[in-house]
């Protein structure tokens, strides 16, 4: 199913129209996603790749899965692995997508539902297309995003957040060009119902040929733009942007985005933590003796074990 829409965004909520002097933000960087594999081999576009991770703060690592239509019997997913010292955030597009985690979260997602998963301490999971899905094939289009924990929060207990596209904040620009679908933070005092650590808004924007989006953001946050489909222009200079790529924005008060075509975007930001990074694998945590900590506590079978059954499929 297609991400959640409405018949007529006229009757949304709107964006304020920003004053002529508003300081807009310029664009830092522009880069291109390479393409790779993940889990059991399915296709990704590493969103991150090339930019500094100085950038990026609060977040990690961001894949777009797909967009792929599968024949019967294609569709894969990831086998069960650990992960600690952060928050995984998985966005459903198109298709499905089941999760199960070893303290027994999960469940499936599709049409803007996600599943967002704090590791803190320590978990197991899986995420792969349900039975019927493998069987039939079909189309399968979404995004994992990681967001950094700050150090008091690594080790905490993990949890599961299990967040209906239908709850997401829906809201439009003045001229009703863009539909916004607030999954976490706050824009322009609409709230997503996704729950963080660090203060964080992320969106999925869907913009007609021709519109422009002017975003008012949080000063003391980053801002990151990405391509899902389409093409289009970023920033006041109008730097062309297309499917896969990733425009950064230095400082300033405001975001804008132009439509060439239709245009898919997933548009993030939040306040930097600035902590030391010891990234490695499934681990991220501040300090190499504590990736060598996790790494062991993983062997000795400390972040859970894998259930005996996996979860049953609902809709």
């Amino acid at each position: 199913m297609p991400a959640i829409t409405v018949e007529d965004v006229l009757v949304l909520p709107r964006l304020p129209r920003l004053d002529p002097m508003t300081d807009f933000r310029p664009v830092r960087r522009l880069t291109t996603a390479p393409q790779g594999f993940e889990g059991e081999g399915f296709p990704v576009r590493r969103a991150f790749a090339g930019v500094p991770l100085t950038e990026l703060d609060p977040f990690i690592h961001l894949d777009q899965m797909g967009e792929v239509d599968y024949a019967p019997g294609e569709p894969k997913g990831t086998p069960w692995h650990p992960h600690r010292g952060f928050e995984t955030v998985t966005y459903m597009i198109d298709g499905i997508m089941d999760h199960q985690d070893s303290l027994g979260g999960g469940g499936s997602i599709s049409n803007s539902d996600t599943q967002w998963m704090t590791a803190g301490a320590g978990i197991l999971h899986i995420e792969a297309p349900p039975e019927h899905l493998v069987m039939s094939g079909g189309l399968f289009h979404g995004l994992q995003l990681w967001v950094n924990l700050p150090k008091r929060a690594k080790m905490l207990d993990p949890k599961y957040q299990d967040i209906r596209g239908k709850q997401s904040a829906l809201l439009t620009t003045p001229d009703g060009g863009a539909l916004i679908r607030v999954i976490a933070g706050e824009i322009a005092g609409h709230v997503g119902p996704g729950s963080t650590y660090t203060p964080i808004n992320l969106a999925h924007v869907t913009m007609q040929p021709g519109s422009r989006l002017d975003l008012p953001w949080q000063p003391d946050f980053n801002a990151l733009v990405y391509a899902l489909s389409g093409e289009g222009w970023v920033g006041t200079d109008l730097r062309p942007i297309t499917l896969g790529q990733l425009a950064t924005y230095g400082p300033g008060d405001a975001i804008r985005v132009e439509a060439k075509t239709e245009l898919d975007l997933f548009i993030m930001g939040g306040q930097p933590i600035r902590e030391p990074i010891a990234h490695y694998g499934p681990f991220v945590m501040n300090t190499r003796d504590e990736l060598k900590q996790a790494f062991e506590d993983f062997q000795k079978g400390r972040l859970g074990t894998v259930p005996a059954t996996r979860l049953p499929h609902t809709d």
